[in-house]
C-alpha cells in the first residue's frame, strides 16, 4: 500500500482524511483510555497522538503498565467489564484467553477496506483466535541473536549458526575471558513464561511440536524430549551460562548481555536498541552484532519465534468507533516508519526498532537508522516463523511447561518432569475442549 499524504496536507487540501480517519471529527469530544505495557516505542506513540487529536477531536489517555503486571491488569479489564479501558495492550498468547471479551475487528477491516497484506502472515497469526482477528500488531519482534562482536574477532570465532556452534564457542570464551559467561541464558519462571522460547525454538527446530493438531501437549515425542534435554544442557552439561541463570528472567540476562557479563544474548530484535544505548549500557554500537537465531542442525533454517503486543478494543468499550480510528492512525504505514526513525519526539529521546510492517522492515531510512536490524528480521519473518500457540488455554498449559523446565534445570529429572506437565496439561486441554 503506498504511502499517504500526511493528515495536515489532506485537511489543508480538503480532501478525505489519510489512513482511512472519519472526516468531519464525528467522534469530536470523546475520551478514550488505552492500557499498554510501559515502553519507549509506545511512550513516543503517546507523544505524538496530538496529531490525532487535532484531526479528529478525540483525546487519548494511556496508562502505562510494567510488563510484569500487565497480564494481571489487563485480565481486570476484561472481569470487571465496566468499559473504563477502551483499548488494551497484551502479549499474544493471552490473547486467545481473552478473546469473549474482545471486539473482532474483521468487520470494521471490511468495512473501511483497511489492507492487512503489509503485515507479516506470523504477525497476523499471532493476533488472531478462532479465525478472527482480535488485534492490531503494534509491537511485534522476533528472536534474535546478539553477541560481543569484539570477543569473537578477538577469539577468530565465527558467527554462530547452530547451536552447536555456541556450545564449540563456549569453553573458548571462558578461557580467554573469566569473567564473562559465554551465554546469557534465562530459565527462571515467574509467570510470563519467558524460558519457553527458546525451548520453543529446540523443540521445533528438531521436529517436534509443542502441541499437535487437536491442541493436546506434544513436547513427550521422542524428538521434543530430546530437544528439551539439549536446552537444558546448554546450562547443566556445557556450562554456558552465568550466575542465576535457573531463576534469571529476559530483563537479568539483558542487563548481563549490557554489563558485559556475558557474551551471546537470544533475545528479541528490539534489545539490540537498548544493550548499544549508551544511557543503559557499557557496550558500545562497534562491540555488538547480531544474526539470526541458530538453527537446530547445521543446513536447517532457524525456527525462530515471533511475538506481537496488539492493539485491542475491549466490547464493553463506550467509544468502539473512536478507538477503532485510533487504532488506524496507530497502525499506519508512515508512523510505523517515523516512530523507528525519528530519536527525538516532542523533546522525548527515544530509541525504537520495532516495525511492524513488510514495507518497514525493507525501508532503507528505517535499516540505516537500525543497522539493518529490520533486514535480518525480513529474512527471519521469510523463513520457519511462529508465534507460540494461540489457544485459550495457552496461559495454563504454558505454566506448566515453564515450571518443570525451571525444575530440571534446577536438577530434577528432564523426563520426568515434562511428562508429569504433560499429563497435567493434557488434563487442561480436555477440561477446555468438552
Amino acid at each position: 500500500m503506498a504511502a499517504e499524504p500526511p493528515a495536515s496536507a489532506s485537511v489543508a487540501a480538503g480532501a478525505t482524511l489519510p489512513y482511512g480517519l472519519k472526516a468531519g471529527k464525528p467522534y469530536d469530544g470523546q475520551t478514550i483510555k488505552v492500557m499498554a505495557v510501559n515502553t519507549p516505542q509506545f511512550v513516543a506513540l503517546q507523544m505524538r497522538t496530538q496529531q490525532f487529536t487535532d484531526e479528529t477531536g478525540i483525546t487519548v489517555k494511556w496508562l502505562f503498565v510494567p510488563f510484569k503486571a500487565l497480564q494481571e491488569k489487563v485480565t481486570s479489564v476484561g472481569v470487571a467489564a465496566n468499559g473504563n479501558v477502551d483499548i488494551v495492550n497484551y502479549l499474544d498468547q493471552w490473547g486467545a484467553s481473552y478473546a469473549h471479551w474482545l471486539e473482532p475487528l474483521d468487520p470494521l477491516i471490511r468495512r473501511d477496506r483497511f489492507d492487512l497484506d503489509d503485515y507479516p502472515p506470523a504477525f497476523l497469526r499471532s493476533v488472531s483466535a478462532n479465525g478472527k482477528l482480535y488485534g492490531m500488531p503494534v509491537r511485534s519482534n522476533v528472536q534474535m541473536f546478539l553477541y560481543r562482536k569484539d570477543i569473537f574477532d578477538a577469539l577468530h570465532l565465527k558467527t554462530p549458526r547452530t547451536w552447536q556452534d555456541v556450545i564449540d564457542a563456549g569453553p573458548k570464551i571462558r578461557a580467554a575471558y573469566p569473567g564473562v559467561a559465554p551465554l546469557a541464558c534465562y530459565y527462571g519462571a515467574d509467570g510470563n513464561r519467558q524460558n519457553l522460547f527458546m525451548w520453543a525454538d529446540f523443540v521445533r527446530g528438531a521436529g517436534g511440536h509443542i502441541l499437535d493438531d487437536k491442541g493436546y501437549p506434544a513436547w513427550t515425542s521422542p524428538e521434543a524430549m530430546k530437544a528439551t534435554r539439549e536446552y537444558i544442557e546448554l546450562y547443566s552439561k556445557h556450562n554456558l551460562c552465568g550466575p542465576g541463570a535457573t531463576s534469571n528472567v529476559e530483563q537479568d540476562a539483558r542487563i548481563a548481555f549490557q554489563q558485559g557479563r556475558a557474551a551471546m544474548l537470544p533475545i528479541w530484535q528490539w534489545a539490540y536498541a537498548a544493550v548499544t544505548n549508551p544511557k543503559d549500557s557499557t557496550l558500545k554500537p562497534e562491540q555488538v552484532n547480531f544474526a539470526p537465531m541458530p538453527a537446530y542442525r547445521a543446513g536447517d533454517p532457524p525456527t525462530t519465534v515471533v511475538n506481537t503486543m496488539p492493539m485491542s478494543i475491549s466490547m464493553y468499550s463506550k467509544h468502539k468507533e473512536a478507538s477503532w480510528e485510533y487504532l488506524k492512525w496507530l497502525a499506519n504505514p508512515d508512523l510505523d516508519k517515523r516512530n523507528a526513525i525519528e530519536r527525538n519526539v516532542n523533546g522525548y529521546a527515544v530509541r525504537n526498532n520495532v516495525v511492524n510492517r513488510w514495507s518497514s522492515l525493507k525501508d532503507p531510512q528505517v535499516n540505516a537508522a537500525n543497522s539493518q536490524v529490520q533486514l535480518a528480521e525480513f529474512d527471519a519473518l521469510r523463513g520457519k516463523a511462529a508465534p507460540m500457540p494461540e489457544v485459550v488455554y495457552w496461559p495454563e498449559v504454558a505454566d506448566l511447561a515453564s515450571v518443570a523446565i525451571n525444575l530440571a534445570v534446577s536438577g530434577g529429572d528432564v523426563d520426568t518432569l515434562m511428562k508429569d506437565a504433560s499429563e497435567r496439561a493434557h488434563r487442561v486441554v480436555q477440561r477446555e475442549l468438552r
